[in-house]
């Protein structure tokens, strides 16, 4: 399965998710999932924001080699399940990519759903948007330009929601 993760720049929350979801099944032992990120304004070529790169170090994933690419309509067609930082990422996937619907959610949310749902497939997910109530934010706040607390904070939100939904996540 090829995860997706869409932010703005590509240099701060989506290379986060995707070096951690790296991170976790390299620790667990996960052949069959693969982890990518995109900007939807990407800073095409640049390393991880300094602040970013050390949260992920601490979280411990790696952020050796990363270079921010910018979404395309072929990236996010071809990903199993597409997981963005905010629902204007998303919306944006789905005005490029709509046939990816029902594999496009917000981080948060997909976490919140495989929470209430238990261990499920992105089709079991999908189905049950309809059934469980939206989290109350389903968007990862930008840390860019903030303090390096705010960044933390931030990497917490994400680590947390991914521990989540990849233990859940059945591919």
């Amino acid at each position: 399965m090829q995860l997706l993760f869409v932010c703005t720049g590509n240099i701060c929350r989506s290379p986060t998710a995707e070096r951690l979801t790296t991170a976790w099944t390299a620790r667990n032992g996960t052949v069959d999932l693969t982890a990518s990120s995109a900007g939807t304004r990407a800073v095409v070529g640049s390393g991880l924001e300094p602040n970013a790169a050390q949260v992920l170090s601490t979280l411990g994933g790696d952020p050796d080699g990363f270079a921010a690419r910018q979404l395309t309509p072929a990236i996010a067609g071809g990903a199993d399940l597409v997981l963005t930082m905010t629902e204007s990422h998303r919306d944006r996937v789905l005005r490029i990519a709509p046939r990816q619907l029902k594999r496009t959610f917000t981080l948060l949310e997909a976490a919140h759903l495989a929470s209430v749902t238990g261990p499920a497939t992105v089709a079991e997910l999908a189905a049950a948007r309809g059934t469980v109530p939206r989290p109350a934010n389903a968007d990862v706040p930008d840390p860019i330009g903030q303090s390096a607390t705010v960044f933390g904070d931030v990497g917490g939100v994400i680590d947390r929601a991914l521990l989540e939904l990849l233990a859940r996540l059945r591919c």
